[in-house]
């Protein structure tokens, strides 16, 4: 197994993969001082697969994404319901088997995804996040630590959700914005924006 990214978010992968008993080989950086990471080699030329795009930023995420999708470089994983998925999930995560997820996805540990739920390429859904039923989460969204989605919610692509953040169902955010942590979000909010608080509003424009 290989990570592209050298980062903290491939500290949590690397231990995702051990919990499915996965080893990394190598890692890809384009930072040259780096020449090893977690005791892995650092390579900054080319990359192998399969491969898992480990890094944070949504926008950059898609970026490699979108250089290396000829590739056949991702991992796919048993789930701890026995299904086979090209998404990288702990297996302390509890997903149900209605649940679908995309490729390239990282589900942390203790992450909640109910049923129905349908979650798109290159995500992130941390620790302790929780989807609930008929959620559409879009790709390259991260949902950061503790954040809860209640049913039938809409993330638009590359939009972040911060840590402890609520909203509450039937709820669309739109793609490429910001909900601040700890907000509680009780109406729609659209593309490009930042928004926060309790209840959550719309500060400024992307």
């Amino acid at each position: 197994m290989f990570l592209y990214g050298a980062g903290g978010h491939a500290k949590v992968i690397i231990d995702i993969l051990k919990s499915n008993g996965i080893t990394v080989s190598e890692v890809f950086d384009d930072d040259p001082a780096i020449e090893s990471f977690m005791g892995i080699p650092v390579s900054h030329e080319g990359f192998r697969s399969p491969l898992i795009i480990s890094i944070g930023n949504n926008r950059m995420r898609k970026a490699v994404a979108e250089k290396i999708k000829e590739m056949d470089c991702f991992v796919v994983l048993p789930r701890n319901d026995g299904i086979f998925s090209p998404a990288c999930c702990d297996k302390s995560a509890i997903i149900s088997d209605s649940a679908v997820i995309d490729r390239g996805t990282i589900v942390m540990q203790g992450a909640i995804i109910q049923s129905s739920a349908n979650i798109g390429k290159h995500c992130i859904i941390n620790t302790g996040v929780s989807v609930d039923h008929d959620c559409l989460i879009q790709d390259y969204v991260h949902i950061a630590p503790g954040s809860t989605l209640c049913g039938n919610v809409r993330v638009g692509e590359g939009s972040f959700i911060g840590a402890g953040a609520v909203i509450i169902p039937n709820i669309r955010i739109g793609s490429w914005s910001v909900i601040g942590a700890g907000s509680v979000v009780t109406h729609d909010i659209p593309d490009n924006v930042v928004a926060y608080g309790s209840p959550c509003k719309t500060v400024k424009e992307l």
